[in-house]
């Protein structure tokens, strides 16, 4: 039967991407934490110089944390799935009978009769090596990370850090007090809070005007808390 004549079906789902990870972890915090140091420092200071250079400071500091933390989850998933590759690798030299049992259940518990459970197993049990990657993919449920991930992580976390956090900070270089400084902080890191949370929750695939708000939010009570203790405090 010919299927020219029948409605084209455009399915859309969301492909995850690394990068879309790595951006949003290192812009979110990048966007809310220097902009609630600034907030707060701005009611404990009179200089804008003193809120630059710790920005800056917190910066730098932010983002090598950051960037760290992320090369260090990468590192982690890929020593992880290193160690599962040999342990596979040991099953399926050592204990043959029960992975054949394990890879038979597999294709049972998809719908194969019995004996198209054996014939597939058989087939896959010819080649170790496609045997492995067979089962940590359909035992495991674990992809083969990239290898430089841990490094493409760090890069990409660590520099979408630094582009959000010098939004809140940019507005202290041109004006002449702390107080103008904190109007325009305000006004322009909530308008790129909502912007980034808008299209994050648009990529997502949930509410984008209320991930948009949520996000703006949660950045408007971080950097509200940090101005009260320190006024409290100053």
């Amino acid at each position: 039967m010919s299927t020219d004549n029948l409605p084209k079906h455009i399915e859309h789902h969301l492909k995850s991407s690394n990068l879309l990870t790595d951006v949003v972890i290192g812009m979110s915090d990048g966007l809310t934490v220097p902009f609630a140091l600034a907030a707060g420092l701005s009611s404990a200071v009179s200089s804008n110089s003193i809120i630059v250079i710790a920005g800056i400071a917190e910066i730098c500091a932010g983002s090598i944390a950051m960037g760290l933390g992320g090369y260090l989850a990468g590192k982690t998933e890929q020593d992880h799935y290193e160690s599962e590759v040999k342990r596979e690798m040991y099953e399926v030299e050592n204990l043959r009978d029960r992975e054949i049992a394990e890879t038979k259940e597999f294709f049972a518990n998809i719908g194969l009769s019995e004996d198209l459970q054996n014939k597939a197993t058989e087939e896959i049990a010819k080649d170790e090596k496609q045997w492995v990657d067979f089962m940590m993919k359909y035992e495991l449920g674990l992809d083969k990370p990239d290898p430089a991930r841990a490094r493409k992580s760090a890069l990409n976390i660590g520099v979408s850090y630094i582009i959000g956090g010098l939004v809140p900070l940019s507005p202290y270089f041109f004006v002449a007090t702390p107080g103008e400084g904190l109007k325009l902080s305000v006004i322009v890191t909530l308008l790129c809070l909502f912007i980034f949370g808008f299209f994050k929750s648009k990529i997502t695939g949930v509410n984008k005007w209320w991930g948009a708000i949520r996000v703006m939010l949660i950045g408007a009570v971080a950097a509200a808390a940090a101005f009260g203790v320190a006024k409290l405090f100053s």
